[in-house]
């Protein structure tokens, strides 16, 4: 496969997992302001922070509020992880490799477009908004499934498994550190109801709430959220979970290409990280360094792979 069309299909389903999280991320703003008492504008920070996108925002806008934090996120042209912007990225993408692509998976992305274009053409009202989350959420899984269900499973479709995992698993961790050091209001509410109501509202934004009160129950506390979405081989939005896709699909390129990467061995070390470590590990070593170093080897791992592929090539 040409290296150019190796990273059109990276970065299409990166692009399309960014704005699928982006979404997410604003729903979860959302439901922490509803949390606590005497809600201000500076609680929309650490969203954008989690985002990655608070200086970019910074630098247009002399001001924080909510209403203009959630337009950042979701339609602003001159911020390119917006919603809009990462479809309209993924879009590009598809149609450098639209001879890659099945019909049901290039009209799925072209929809996708089109009504979040039409969707975000005007700025979102907030009695709008679930719905036009939901939707965005909806158009991504769309996507999805039109690759699960119609893309042959060979190289083409390794590299958009590997760009979509290794995206969700930067945001899972984003979310995760977010959380942890900048969501709650003081020390004091750590292990307090809100502390809970606020790592719950980790797993919605995350669509793993059912899932973990299957495993542990209404009685489960944060170090069993924290579990749960970053050890746990079941969840889809998981570390762990993710980790193991994208060293699996890079398995099958060196099995293809019959030539062992590098980035096949970064894969392996991150996963067996992940394999060596307890909960009470990672809180030992500390829940904010850990998410930082696995936020750097995903970024590494990122890197390694462009080059490996010769995506600009």
């Amino acid at each position: 496969m040409l290296g150019r069309t190796a990273n059109g299909l990276f970065w299409m389903y990166r692009y399309l997992e960014r704005a699928e999280n982006t979404s997410r991320l604003v729903e979860t703003g959302q439901r922490i302001a509803l949390t606590r008492l005497g809600s201000t504008d500076d609680q929309w920070r650490p969203v954008l922070e989690s985002a990655g996108v608070a200086a970019g925002y910074d630098v247009a806008h002399e001001t924080l509020s909510k209403d203009s934090a959630i337009d950042w996120m979701l339609r602003a042209s001159d911020n390119t992880s917006s919603v809009m912007s990462s479809i309209g990225a993924a879009r590009h993408n598809a149609r450098q490799v639209r001879t890659a692509l099945t019909e049901d998976v290039w009209e799925a992305i072209n929809g996708a477009y089109m009504e979040t274009r039409g969707m975000l053409a005007r700025k979102v009202v907030e009695r709008d908004l679930p719905k036009v989350l939901g939707t965005i959420r909806q158009r991504a899984a769309l996507v999805r499934g039109a690759t699960h269900g119609t893309m042959l499973r060979n190289d083409i479709y390794d590299f958009a498994r590997i760009g979509t995992f290794l995206e969700r698993a930067d945001n899972t961790a984003r979310i995760l550190d977010v959380k942890y050091y900048v969501l709650l209001p003081s020390v004091l509410s750590v292990g307090t109801s809100l502390d809970n109501v606020q790592w719950e509202t980790i797993l919605q934004s995350v669509s793993a709430r059912g899932g973990f009160q299957m495993e542990y129950g209404n009685s489960a506390g944060p170090r069993d959220i924290a579990r749960f979405l970053i050890l746990d081989r079941r969840m889809p939005r998981s570390l762990a979970f993710c980790v193991g896709k994208i060293v699996s699909n890079l398995g099958y390129l060196v099995t293809d290409y019959g030539e062992r990467s590098a980035a096949a061995d970064k894969a392996d070390a991150l996963a067996g990280a992940f394999a060596s470590k307890s909960i009470d590990d990672i809180f030992d070593q500390g829940l904010h360094e850990f998410l930082q170093e696995v936020l750097a080897q995903l970024a590494a791992l990122g890197h390694q792979i462009e080059i490996d592929y010769r995506f600009y090539e």
